[in-house]
């Protein structure tokens, strides 16, 4: 039987080879390295070439236009905070590669199984504290020149999430076949949820800000798969680290940090109405994640997201528990999906 993916793998290898050779990287002997990816359709290799630093390309699912990139948009917004983001070094727009500084493989996740509790600690502030930074500079670089100032968290992209929770978790992943009734009555609760979340004030959010998209290089930390960055409520990116599906974190660590970010911002909010606002961006994002997950192994036919279900079923109960009004959801997610039971 042929392999179907021998025709990918050579033009692939067409690509690189072909960013090689225009770079002058091809003359240097360079050694071509797959990275494990991510959730998108880019793929990534290290190119190691004798006497020089290494470097990273991405590549892109087909060719862009370097100048209207959402990744080198948000990149030079975030530059001028500034927060550290890999440099970018090149790049081939018929190619759909770019270049990017090689930051390693140290990913915060990947470094909390060998860390020591001050050095998670420590990690976990650098991380809240760069959120921080992001809200308060991004309030003062408001521009319409970039992005992730003209696209948000508004009522038709949440209630598009949650959708596709129905759509690509219950239905595709768990196999359940919904009554129409059923559908909306789901469809109804999360109306309400969505039209809370919509209105609250909106702050820039990196988007996708948890351990597998900070990474530890040179003793400090990088933000990296920042080109979704869009608007939305000062308590989405804490959410996205803090509530990760990627790394259990003690819930008195989870209180620390939340008071210390709240610190940070010298708001005058308290720790608890801070709290609520919390568990309900947090009931939002983790059932988004599930449909993700489940879009990941079903569609994808990448299974690898399997293993971070379970967390992130335990976080939506431990949600759903923590806002009591909302006790109409839990009921009807109860009926479907066991765990919330």
């Amino acid at each position: 039987m042929t392999d179907k993916r021998e025709p990918d793998m050579a033009q692939t290898r067409e690509r690189i080879d072909g960013y090689l050779h225009r770079s002058g990287l091809s003359s240097r002997s360079p050694r071509v390295v797959p990275l494990t990816g991510d959730a998108s359709d880019r793929r990534y290799f290290r190119i190691l070439t004798p006497g020089a630093p290494s470097i990273v390309l991405s590549l892109h699912s087909g060719r862009f236009d370097y100048k209207t990139l959402p990744f080198l948009n948000v990149a030079r917004l975030l530059a001028q905070m500034p927060v550290p983001i890999p440099e970018i070094l090149g790049h081939a727009d018929d190619l759909g590669v770019l270049a990017l500084e090689d930051l390693g493989d140290v990913t915060l996740q990947a470094h909390l199984g060998a860390a020591t509790p001050a050095e998670h600690a420590a990690l976990y502030r650098q991380s809240v504290a760069l959120v921080a930074t992001m809200q308060r500079r991004g309030a003062e670089l408001d521009s319409a020149d970039y992005m992730p100032y003209g696209i948000a968290f508004d009522v038709e992209k949440l209630t598009w999430e949650m959708d596709f929770f129905i759509k690509h978790f219950l239905e595709a992943y768990r196999g359940l076949v919904l009554s129409l009734s059923a559908r909306d009555a789901l469809r109804a609760e999360f109306a309400i949820l969505v039209e809370i979340l919509a209105s609250e004030p909106r702050v820039l959010c990196h988007r996708d800000y948890h351990s597998r998209n900070l990474m530890l290089h040179n003793g400090k930390l990088f933000i990296i798969d920042f080109q979704d960055a869009r608007m939305g409520p000062d308590t989405y990116d804490m959410v996205s680290l803090l509530r990760d599906s990627y790394v259990d974190l003690p819930e008195s660590t989870v209180d620390e940090l939340i008071a210390y970010f709240l610190a940070l911002k010298g708001t005058t909010e308290q720790a608890d109405e801070f709290r609520r606002r919390f568990d309900l961006m947090a009931l939002q994002r983790n059932l988004k994640a599930l449909g993700t997950f489940g879009f990941q192994t079903t569609a994808r036919r990448n299974p690898v997201y399997i293993q971070y279900i379970p967390r992130t079923l335990r976080y939506v109960r431990t949600n759903l528990e923590a806002v009591p009004h909302f006790s109409r959801l839990a009921d009807l997610l109860s009926i479907h999906v066991e765990e919330f039971r």
